[in-house]
């Protein structure tokens, strides 16, 4: 049996595929909202398409295989598949830990069989990458979307306290073990993604926007002067460091964004205030 999540749909487009031997990931994209009936939405919605802000959506396709999903995302399967949760009493104590510590879910369901399973739609975008045998990647809490089930994912704890509380990451992010392919969930696409190579070098970063680095990358938070005078006077004071040979994906333009959000909550607080006391 053939399985396809666009089927007749005109307005959904394929944006990006890839495929390995049991497993078929697809990155679907609606090419416009056209359902409302609102005249307000309506307004937001077209401003946000002249943006590119699109629903996105993911179809994975498995062939005698199975997928970890992030718990809530699955919209729909199809086919002889069957779900599992991982959970066993043995292991519900340390997963309900975990879980906590790093914000994913203690549980996260697994899919195995042949069919198609579609996630639900989102307004992020979305990266598949396709990890090699012993290939590992640690990425930023609340990235994890969905892995073959060939891939390891667990948390890991950061190595020093300096990055786990000065780093802005946490004390766990999750770590991502090939072989296969595994789906990022990103606020921002690929084309506003550095990706710097290390070659037993040293990159400083100056925020909280890199996303992804390779398993062999040490990561530690550093004064960015030798001296804490010198640090103050730069005015930059401390800095994520990143040591060793691999990548670093690094999106600056996430710092953009977020200036942009609090701008305007903060207009939208005053506002609600003002309207407030005037009655």
């Amino acid at each position: 049996m053939t399985y396809n999540a666009v089927g007749t749909r005109e307005n959904v487009k394929i944006i990006d595929q890839s495929v390995n031997k049991n497993m078929k990931v697809d990155i679907l994209e609606y090419q416009k909202l056209l359902g409302s009936t609102d005249i307000y939405a309506a307004e937001r919605m077209y401003y946000m398409n002249q943006q590119n802000i699109k629903v996105r959506q993911i179809a994975i396709y498995l062939t005698n295989d199975s997928v970890k999903v992030e718990p809530g995302a699955m919209s729909y399967f199809q086919g002889n598949l069957e779900m599992v949760s991982g959970v066993t009493a043995g292991n519900l104590l340390g997963r309900m830990f975990s879980g906590a510590v790093t914000g994913e879910s203690a549980a996260q369901p697994e899919y195995r069989g042949t069919g198609m399973i579609v996630l639900e739609p989102s307004f992020k975008h979305f990266m598949v990458m396709e990890l090699q045998q012993g290939e590992e990647i640690v990425v930023d809490k609340g990235m994890f979307y969905a892995a073959q089930g060939s891939v390891e994912v667990k948390p890991i704890m950061q190595k020093n306290v300096s990055s786990a509380l000065l780093g802005g990451e946490g004390l766990f992010q999750m770590s991502l073990k090939g072989p296969g392919l595994a789906v990022l969930e990103c606020a921002v696409p690929m084309c506003e993604i550095d990706i710097i190579e290390l070659n037993n070098d040293v990159l400083k970063v100056d925020g909280n926007f890199a996303v992804l680095r390779t398993g062999n990358i040490d990561f530690t938070v550093e004064r960015s002067a030798k001296t804490l005078l010198g640090s103050a006077v730069s005015g930059e004071g401390l800095v994520n460091v990143y040591r060793g040979t691999g990548q670093v994906w690094l999106a600056p333009t996430i710092k953009v964004y977020n200036t942009l959000s609090a701008s305007f909550y903060a207009s939208s607080a005053a506002a609600n205030m003002n309207t407030s006391n005037s009655r």
